[in-house]
């Protein structure tokens, strides 16, 4: 049986030549099912839990042409890839709700560094133990999946020198968050976290993978990955789930996989490598050379990930998910959306000419795929 799966998609509304524009307060009062970021300039839609990839991905495009169609009634605005203010500007922060204390908090802690778009993966677990040990595999390999999805190389019309600007400068909170031994061991460390004021609210967990439910940290039923970029395309973003399902999979037939359980590191170790492999999938996405958890060798993303590929690729081919899984080896072979536009750029196209193609290849993918796959689908 296949694990439930839904998105939390952030995305940039504005022009099609790249300017970006907050319209999330007529966004959200006019259409169902999207909601506020802080900054007006993003705007959030959230797919049910599903446990089809045919449906999930319908469920990824209706709610974007949904928008598309909205957007024009406005005037003449689109959707933007991309995961930073790739053409600006990172200096102001446009609130959404002026009233909102938790928004003013976020606004005079971190200014624009937050104003930026993602893609949260969450997976059903319903077992808080397993979900525990799921979340510390995840955290240690959360690196590949940031290196799959890194699309934030620009920033205020600028190279940045990092493939996700977005994961480079993102403020981790807290700032130090250990692999959590057990449920009770997140229980106490989040009460802790509350009282020390390190976290505003229980929400207030800002790191690569966290537990997540109804009633945190009690009640919980999901792993919830926030260290993708947005990830533009809707195929590659479901071929990034099916790898994480797939190893979620193979963690459940073998729960020896637990770092916990076969790493010859301590755990102290552990948290370091993890935190100082995210620094270099950011810099360096698919060519980051990172540590491997189970032993401390050296390791590039990219062989780390093909390395894993063929055990996953026979479980995700046993459960009737490989076709999803498969278009992975193009992002290995063609790179991410960060990658193919830095290669365009020392090509010689400039930055905006760059976002504009993006814009209207991400349009275009849309159409195609509500047209050729989610005609007849069942929402």
């Amino acid at each position: 049986m296949l694990l439930s799966k839904g998105f939390e998609v952030e995305m940039y509304t504005g022009t099609p030549q790249g300017e970006i524009v907050g319209l999330s307060d007529k966004i959200t009062a006019a259409l169902h099912g999207f909601v506020r970021e802080p900054d007006s300039r993003n705007v959030e839609y959230t797919t049910p839990p599903l446990y089809s990839y045919d449906r999930l991905l319908c469920n990824l495009v209706r709610p974007r042409r949904d928008l598309r169609a909205y957007l024009q009634t406005l005037g003449n605005y689109t959707i933007h890839p991309g995961s930073t203010l790739s053409l600006g500007d990172s200096q102001q922060f446009w609130r959404s709700d002026p009233s909102n204390p938790y928004h003013d908090y976020i606004e005079q802690t971190y200014g624009a560094t937050v104003v930026t778009a993602s893609i949260h993966i969450n997976i059903g677990i319903e077992d808080p133990e397993m979900l525990m040990r799921a979340c510390r595999l995840v955290r240690l390999e959360a690196p590949l999946f940031l290196a799959l999805s890194a699309s934030s190389p620009f920033l205020d019309g600028q190279v940045t020198g990092a493939h996700s600007r977005r994961w480079s400068v993102f403020p981790k909170t807290p700032a130090q968050v250990p692999l959590f031994t057990s449920h009770d061991h997140f229980i106490q460390w989040t009460e802790q976290q509350l009282v020390l004021g390190t976290m505003q609210n229980v929400r207030h967990l800002w790191s690569s993978v966290r537990p997540n439910g109804d009633r945190r940290p009690y009640n919980l039923n999901r792993l919830e990955l926030r260290i993708c970029d947005l990830v533009s395309d809707p195929i590659a973003l479901l071929a990034i789930t099916a790898f994480l399902e797939a190893r979620l999979m193979q963690l459940f037939d073998h729960p020896d996989l637990d770092p916990l359980v076969s790493s010859s590191l301590s755990i102290e170790e552990l948290g370091a490598i993890a935190d100082d492999n995210e620094q270099a999938a950011a810099y360096h996405s698919l060519d980051a050379e990172l540590r491997h958890w189970q032993d401390g060798r050296t390791i590039i993303a990219r062989d780390w990930i093909e390395e894993l590929y063929p055990d996953l690729g026979a479980i995700a081919k046993s459960r009737g998910f490989s076709c999803f899984l498969s278009p992975l080896k193009k992002i290995l072979r063609e790179g991410n959306e960060a990658q193919r536009w830095l290669a365009a750029y020392e090509q010689g196209q400039d930055i905006r000419t760059i976002i504009q193609q993006g814009i209207q290849d991400m349009s275009d993918r849309e159409a195609m795929l509500e047209e050729q796959i989610c005609q007849g689908i069942a929402a």
